[in-house]
C-alpha cells in the first residue's frame, strides 16, 4: 500500500505559496532542509519535482484535518 499524502503549503518571503501533497517522510525531511536554512533543496512531489531555495522558506503549513464528508452532529 503506497504511504498517505498530506497537503503541505509552503510559503516564501515574496508573498507565494507552492501547495504539495507529500508524505510524512518527504515532509521530515523537507522540515530538515527548512532548518538548515541555506542552499538548494531538491523536492520529488506527486506532480513532479521541485528545487526550492530553502533560505527564502517563511512558513510550512500542513493539513492535518480529518476529512469527513456530509453533516457533522
Amino acid at each position: 500500500m503506497a504511504d498517505e499524502q498530506t497537503k503541505v503549503e509552503i510559503g516564501f518571503g515574496i508573498g507565494q505559496v507552492l501547495s504539495v501533497k507529500l508524505t510524512e517522510s518527504e515532509l521530515a525531511e523537507l522540515r530538515k532542509a527548512v532548518e538548515a536554512g541555506k542552499g538548494w533543496y531538491d523536492m520529488r512531489t506527486s506532480e513532479g519535482s521541485v528545487a526550492l531555495n530553502v533560505a527564502t522558506v517563511v512558513f510550512v503549513r500542513v493539513n492535518d484535518a480529518t476529512h469527513s464528508i456530509g453533516f457533522s452532529g
